[in-house]
């Protein structure tokens, strides 16, 4: 009477012992749901390789517990970002600076993992590319890099919808592709992000124009430009632990690039905005000895060097155009801007 029988191991404490409670170590799922709620049992039960006996205590719950927070932050950051986005604002992929095509394309990726693990049961899969995917690829790099767009660029930038609209994006797949597993979160996080839909996530279905977003070309020439970043970053801790730097906005990085096609692939790339610093120069000449590196990205070398200007009241970029505009003489031109234009649709910024 039926199509598919899945099995399970034992369930065993965290040192894989068998539970007893003569020796004390139970688990009581109730106690557990009483304790820090359904989902984190429910995210246990999925980040588990089900196909062996599975291991359970505090230790693993906290561990669990861990993740499920770093999950709930992205969501929740990706919520209040979305607060005031109009969706008749949505900007065409066509319109989308490469970093959005780029964050779009790894979606597509992630989607081509989900979707057979999801058909599989290999839910271990789902829960550990979902994690590594939202804290790696996009809380610790696209979100930091675009936080400077999307709270400081006016609100008629196109290049600022473009950023919301990938978002926006994201927030769908992500939370449809959770509901299995933490779905109390998942839905009270839906009614939120679209009271205008479906009543809950659960009713929903994932989405099935992922696939047509993939640019494998695109995805290789970021490639180099995040090995490029990450020779940069290093050389901003390097200062950062010295103290010559405080934040990664007090600099302006020199970076030397040996090879042609490298050179040729950062040409049209805004290594400040990609680095979060407030200035950054791209140069093909030889690098000064004593200049940064990594052993891994070889012909790539970098100086780190003070930013120049004054500092922005809003952006805290440091620019020398900061001053620049009589009405607004503390922030940079570009702020100055957004500020016009907020007051304008009677926002006070």
């Amino acid at each position: 009477p039926y199509d598919v029988v899945l099995t399970h191991g034992f369930t065993l404490d965290e040192n894989g012992r068998k539970m007893s409670k003569s020796l004390g170590n139970t688990t009581e799922p109730q106690k557990v749901i009483s304790q820090s709620g359904a989902d984190i049992l429910r995210l246990w039960v999925c980040a588990t390789d089900y196909a062996d006996d599975q291991r359970i205590g505090p230790e693993i719950l906290k561990n669990t517990i861990e993740t499920y927070r770093k999950l709930r932050n992205t969501i929740r950051w990706m919520l209040g970002t979305l607060h005031h986005f109009k969706r008749s604002d949505a900007v065409s992929y066509s319109e989308m600076p490469e970093l959005e095509r780029l964050m779009l394309h790894r979606l597509s990726e992630v989607d081509a993992i989900i979707r057979p693990a999801y058909t599989n049961f290999d839910y271990k899969t789902v829960i550990a590319t979902l994690a590594n995917f939202m804290n790696t690829e996009l809380s610790a790099f696209y979100f930091d890099v675009r936080k400077d767009m999307l709270y400081c660029d006016p609100p008629s930038s196109v290049e600022r919808k473009a950023a919301l609209t990938t978002v926006d994006i994201l927030c769908d797949a992500i939370l449809k592709w959770l509901a299995p597993a933490i779905s109390f979160t998942a839905d009270e996080a839906w009614t939120m992000y679209r009271p205008d839909a479906e009543p809950s996530v659960h009713l929903t279905t994932f989405r099935d124009d992922l696939d047509r977003l993939r640019d494998d070309s695109l995805a290789k020439k970021w490639e180099t430009i995040r090995e490029v970043r990450r020779v940069v970053t290093g050389a901003l801790e390097v200062e950062r632990a010295a103290k010559r730097i405080g934040s990664s906005l007090e600099a302006s990085p020199l970076v030397y690039v040996s090879d042609k096609a490298v050179f040729a692939t950062l040409f049209d790339v805004d290594l400040a905005e990609v680095c979060i610093t407030s200035n950054a120069m791209v140069t093909n000449e030889d690098a000064p000895a004593g200049a940064f590196t990594l052993g891994d990205v070889p012909g790539v070398a970098v100086v780190v060097e003070r930013a120049v200007g004054t500092k922005c009241a809003r952006s805290w970029k440091i620019l020398p155009t900061v001053g620049s505009d009589p009405e607004y003489p503390d922030v940079s031109p570009r702020d100055a801007e957004a500020l016009r234009e907020w007051k304008a649709l009677g926002v006070g910024v």
